[in-house]
C-alpha cells in the first residue's frame, strides 16, 4: 500500500470513531495514566528497600531501637499501598482492554453495515464478475482485521510505548550509567524486531489472499454440491482445494515459524541485560534497592515489547484490509435515481403500457447482446419471448426492472422513461418469476411473506389456496411453520415454484415478467398453476419467456428473438402461417 493510500485509510478509518469519540478519549487518558504507573511500582519497592528493610537488617549492628514496632507496621502499610497499587493498576487495565475492545467491535459493527448496504445496491453486473466468497471474506474476514487496529492496535501500541519510554526515563533518573549498561543488549533487539515485522507482515498478506481464495472455493463448491456428485467429481475438487488448503497453511507457517523465532531472541536479550546489570553491579557497589529497581524495571520493558512488533502487524494487515473494504464502499457501478425523483411506494400504480425505442445493450463493448430493439406492450397485454437460447430473451426482461442499465434508445412505462421513476417504486411494480426460485432459510410463512406486515393471514392462506399450494403444505411438518432449508432444498422443483407464484400474488405487481418460470413444472404442477394464472394475469402487463405450448399460444403478441434482433411477431396463427422461424420452433415443440 501506498503512503498516499495509507494516509487516506486512517483518515478513513477514524471517522468511524466520531460517534464514540468520548469512549476514545477515555481509553487515550487510561494509556496515558497507566504508562506513569508504570515505573511507580519499582520506584517504590527501591525506597520501601532503601529507607525500611535494610535500615532494619543492621538493625541488631547499630542499636535495637532502631528495629522498632514503627519500622515493622510502616512496612506493612507500604506492603498494603503496593497491594492496592496491584489491585487499581489492574482494574484501570481491565477498563482500558475493555474500552478499546468495545470502541473496536462497535466501528466493526457500523462499517459492516455501511459495507452491507453498499454491496445491496450494486448493480448485478458487479455480482457477474465478483465472486461471491471474495465479497463475504470483505464483509466479514477484513472488517475483523480492522477491529484489531482498535482492540490491539492504535491505543494499545500507544500505552505500551509510553509505558516504555517512562520506564526508560525514571531508570536513566536513578543511575544513567546503570540504565546504559543494562541496555546495552538493546541495539540487537530494536534489529530483530524489524526483520519479525517485515516477516510476519509478508506472512499476514498471503494468509489474507489465501482466506479470501478459501472462502471463494468453499462457496461455490458447496453451492454446486449437487454438480460435483452428479459428475463424479469429488476426487478431482479435493485436490484442488488441497492445493488451495496447503497454501493457506505455508502462510500461517511461515508467521508461526517468525513468532518461534522472535520470542525467544527476546528472551535471551532479556537475560543478557540482567546478566550486564549484575555484571556492572559488583564493580560499581550499587545499592541493592537500586539492584532491584533495575530488574522490576527491565521486566517492564521487556513484557509489552514481545508483542509491539506483533501490534505493529495487527495494524498493517488491518490497513491492508480497510483498503480493501474501501475499495467496495468507493464502487461507483450502483444504481442510483435522480435526486430529483420523489416518486414514493405509496402513489398510484402505474397501468403498465411498455416501449422499448431502439434499445441496444452489452455487457462487454466488443460483444453486443441487443440490437436496436423495438416493441410496445398495452397496458393489460401478455407478450410472449421466444427464441435459441443465449440471444437476449433475459436480458430484454431483467432492462425493464434495471437489473442492467442500457446503452442507447429508450425504455418507457406509462410514457415515462423508466430512468425517470424511482428504483424502489419501480421494482415494487414489477415482479419476476424465475425459473431457479430462491428461498430463504426459514418457514415458508416468512418466504411467502418476505416478513412484510402488510400481508395479513388471510391474504397468504387465500393465495395459497388458489394456486392449489395450501394442501401441499398442511402435509408437511408444522404446516407453514415448516423450515426451508437454504434454498428450499427440502422441497421438490414445483413446490419451490408453487411457492414463488404465491409470493408474487401477495405482492400484486402491475407488471408480471415470468422467465422460464414453468419449464421446470411437472405436468400435475402445471394444470394447478395454469388455473391460478388466467387470474394472475387478468389486468396486468405479462412479459412471458416460454417455450411451453401453452403460455405461448395465449399470447396476445408473440417475439422471436434471435441474435438480439427481433427476427419475427405476431399472433401464433400468424406466426405459424409465415412458416418462419416460429413455425420451426412450433413444429419442434410439439414434436417432442
Amino acid at each position: 500500500m501506498s503512503k498516499q493510500k495509507k494516509t487516506n485509510s486512517y483518515q478513513r478509518i477514524l471517522k468511524y470513531i466520531k460517534p464514540y469519540k468520548y469512549r476514545f478519549i477515555v481509553s487515550i487518558a487510561l494509556a496515558i495514566g497507566l504508562s506513569f504507573l508504570a515505573p511507580l511500582r519499582p520506584l517504590w519497592i527501591q525506597k520501601t528497600i532503601e529507607d525500611y528493610i535494610q535500615k532494619g537488617a543492621i538493625a541488631p549492628y547499630l542499636s535495637k531501637t532502631i528495629w522498632s514496632n514503627e519500622l515493622v507496621q510502616a512496612i506493612i502499610w507500604i506492603t498494603v499501598l503496593q497491594i492496592g497499587l496491584i489491585l487499581m493498576e489492574t482494574l484501570l487495565r481491565f477498563i482500558f482492554s475493555f474500552t478499546s475492545a468495545w470502541l473496536g467491535q462497535n466501528i466493526v459493527k457500523d462499517l459492516r453495515l455501511e459495507v452491507y448496504k453498499k454491496i445491496m445496491s450494486y448493480k448485478i453486473s458487479q455480482f457477474d464478475k465478483t465472486p461471491v466468497g471474495t465479497l463475504s471474506t470483505r464483509t466479514i474476514n477484513d472488517i475483523e482485521a480492522i477491529n484489531s487496529i482498535f482492540s490491539e492496535g492504535f491505543v494499545p501500541i500507544l500505552a505500551d510505548v509510553l509505558s516504555i519510554s517512562i520506564v526508560l526515563i525514571s531508570m536513566f533518573y536513578v543511575n544513567w550509567q546503570l540504565a546504559l549498561i543494562s541496555l546495552a543488549p538493546f541495539p540487537v533487539l530494536l534489529f530483530a524486531t524489524y526483520f519479525f515485522k517485515e516477516s510476519v507482515k509478508k506472512s499476514f498478506q498471503k494468509v489474507r489472499l489465501s482466506v479470501a481464495q478459501l472462502n471463494t472455493f468453499v462457496q461455490e463448491h458447496l453451492s454446486g454440491m449437487s454438480f460435483i456428485q452428479t459428475f463424479n467429481l469429488q476426487e478431482q475438487e479435493l485436490e484442488k482445494f488441497k492445493r488451495t488448503n496447503s497454501l493457506h497453511k505455508n502462510a500461517n507457517v511461515k508467521a508461526i515459524f517468525a513468532y518461534s523465532v522472535f520470542f525467544p531472541i527476546v528472551e535471551i536479550t532479556a537475560a543478557i541485560s540482567i546478566s550486564f546489570l549484575i555484571y556492572a553491579s559488583i564493580y560499581t557497589q550499587v545499592n541493592a534497592s537500586i539492584l532491584v529497581f533495575y530488574f522490576l524495571s527491565l521486566n517492564q520493558i521487556f513484557r509489552p515489547l514481545r508483542f509491539i512488533a506483533d501490534k505493529f502487524n495487527v495494524i498493517q494487515m488491518g490497513m491492508v484490509a480497510s483498503e480493501r473494504v474501501f475499495a467496495i464502499l468507493d464502487n461507483t457501478e450502483i444504481l442510483e435515481d435522480d435526486p430529483t425523483i420523489h416518486t414514493h411506494l405509496k402513489e398510484e400504480k402505474i397501468k403498465g403500457k411498455i416501449v422499448f425505442q431502439d434499445v441496444s445493450f452489452f455487457y462487454k463493448p466488443e460483444k453486443q447482446i441487443l440490437h436496436n430493439i423495438d416493441f410496445t406492450v398495452e397496458a393489460g397485454e401478455k407478450i410472449a419471448l421466444v427464441g435459441p437460447t443465449g440471444n437476449g430473451k433475459s436480458t430484454i426482461v431483467s432492462l425493464l426492472n434495471r437489473m442492467y442499465q442500457h446503452q442507447s434508445g429508450i425504455i418507457e412505462i406509462d410514457n415515462k422513461k423508466i430512468e425517470d421513476y424511482n428504483l424502489t417504486f419501480l421494482r415494487s411494480q414489477i415482479g419476476v418469476i424465475l425459473q431457479d426460485v430462491f428461498l430463504f432459510s426459514g418457514s415458508i410463512r416468512q418466504n411467502l411473506t418476505l416478513n412484510n406486515p402488510d400481508i395479513s393471514e388471510e391474504q397468504m392462506l387465500s393465495a395459497s389456496q388458489l394456486l392449489g399450494l395450501h394442501d401441499t403444505i398442511m402435509k408437511l411438518p408444522n404446516g407453514y411453520d415448516f423450515h426451508v432449508m437454504e434454498r428450499g432444498t427440502l422441497l421438490s422443483v414445483g413446490q419451490r415454484q408453487l411457492i414463488s407464484f404465491t409470493r408474487m400474488m401477495l405482492y400484486n405487481p402491475q407488471i408480471l415478467i415470468m422467465d422460464e418460470a414453468t419449464s421446470s413444472i411437472d405436468t400435475e404442477s402445471e394444470i394447478l398453476i395454469q388455473n391460478a394464472l388466467e387470474q394472475l394475469i387478468q389486468n396486468r402487463t405479462s412479459i412471458l419467456v416460454a417455450h411451453r405450448l401453452s403460455t405461448i399460444q395465449k399470447a396476445d403478441k408473440i417475439l422471436f428473438i434471435k441474435n438480439g434482433t427481433i427476427a419475427e411477431q405476431g399472433r401464433h396463427a400468424e406466426l405459424v402461417a409465415q412458416k418462419g422461424l416460429y413455425y420451426n420452433l412450433y413444429n419442434s415443440i410439439t414434436q417432442e
